[in-house]
């Protein structure tokens, strides 16, 4: 297996911590050769530290000069609808954090985009690579072919605010100040106020929008948001109930959240350690309760891989041609989606006007 070259477009503190870290231990599968980055001393500082030989001053420099396989763009969202199309045009494989865009209408044409061009766009649900939601995942689906335990009944994913960073050691910093990079404009769906609890909800909550999805294996549309803001329910194709709670409570050192996948006869519940927890994968309980049998309970031992190492791992697989990749453009949109009509939902006179 050749070594997949690639490029990275910014440098900051989660590029750093959640990808190129990653990316710089997986030696046997890949090689990063460039990267994109305004600030002087800091590409240099990072450059240093990971042994790469390549900087540039931004994307359409490194696009147009660096031999790279794939590119990991690490940068805030509201930038992407403002990088990604350069790369999307130009046919190189690219990852994204999560969500994809900030508005439903700057997604759209991101996805437009990669399809007219048939480029890979893979978004950052690191979730859905941890062993725990791999492990979890393939037990739903087993369950779901085989009937052996019902039908699927309830889906729940439970976030209450954590210590997410989970003592992470800080990333590199040159202390130069940030560039006041052009950001992607709120759009016209709400008011401006409106907008910014949007936006909160979006860089919150849409990883946990997103796992519902892929724990239903289908779509599903909102059923209800509760006036408190802790709950939102929903209903997929299907007809099941699916169900995010968000800050019931919240912890100052632990992170708490949970996935619960209910069948008429089973469950599996899994849960997850902070997103920048190293080498600590989730944990996993399956119940089975069938007639005729004895109840089981199944708490399997997983391997000690980070999600977001994970993440990387399936993102290269996926260039290389050797599996989808975990969540694509086109599915991401739809969080947005769901996140527009959860905020109609909560905040409808500030809504109705525009």
């Amino acid at each position: 297996m050749s070594k997949l070259r690639i490029g990275f477009v910014g440098t900051g503190g989660m590029g750093q911590m959640a990808h190129l870290s990653n990316y710089a231990q997986l030696a046997k599968e890949c090689e990063v050769v460039a990267i994109a980055e305004p600030r002087a001393e800091q590409a240099k500082l990072v450059a240093g530290r990971y042994g790469i030989a390549e900087i540039y001053a931004d994307h359409r420099e490194l696009i147009a000069k660096a031999r790279v396989d794939a590119i990991v763009a690490a940068q805030p969202y509201r930038r992407h609808s403002i990088i990604v199309p350069d790369i999307l045009q130009s046919g190189i494989p690219v990852f994204t954090e999560k969500p994809l865009s900030l508005t439903v209408e700057a997604g759209e044409r991101l996805v437009r985009l990669g399809e007219e061009r048939g480029t890979l766009h893979m978004v950052g649900y690191h979730k859905r690579s941890d062993p725990a939601i791999e492990y979890a995942k393939a037990v739903v689906d087993r369950w779901k072919e085989s009937g052996e335990l019902g039908r699927m009944t309830y889906v729940r994913v439970s976030m209450p605010p954590g210590d997410w960073v989970a003592g992470a050691d800080a990333p590199l910093e040159s202390g130069e100040p940030r560039p006041s990079d052009e950001l992607e404009p709120f759009g016209e769906a709400f008011d401006a106020e409106t907008n910014r609890k949007y936006d909160e909800f979006v860089n919150y909550y849409i990883h946990q929008v997103n796992l519902i999805r892929h724990m239903l294996g289908e779509p599903y549309r909102l059923a209800y948001a509760d006036p408190s803001g802790i709950l939102l329910t929903g209903t997929s194709d299907s007809g099941v109930c699916a169900v995010l709670e968000m800050g019931a409570y919240r912890t100052t050192v632990e992170w708490h959240e949970s996935v619960f996948v209910a069948f008429e006869q089973g469950f599996v519940k899994a849960e997850l350690p902070p997103p920048l927890a190293r080498q600590q994968a989730g944990r996993v309980t399956v119940m089975k309760d069938a007639a005729g049998g004895s109840p089981e309970y199944v708490v399997p031992v997983l391997p000690n891989v980070h999600a977001m190492r994970k993440q990387a791992q399936n993102f290269l697989a996926a260039v290389r041609g050797e599996r989808p990749a975990p969540c694509e453009a086109r599915e991401a949109l739809e969080d947005h989606r769901l996140a527009e009509a959860y905020i109609r939902a909560m905040y409808p006179r500030q809504s109705e006007n525009f």
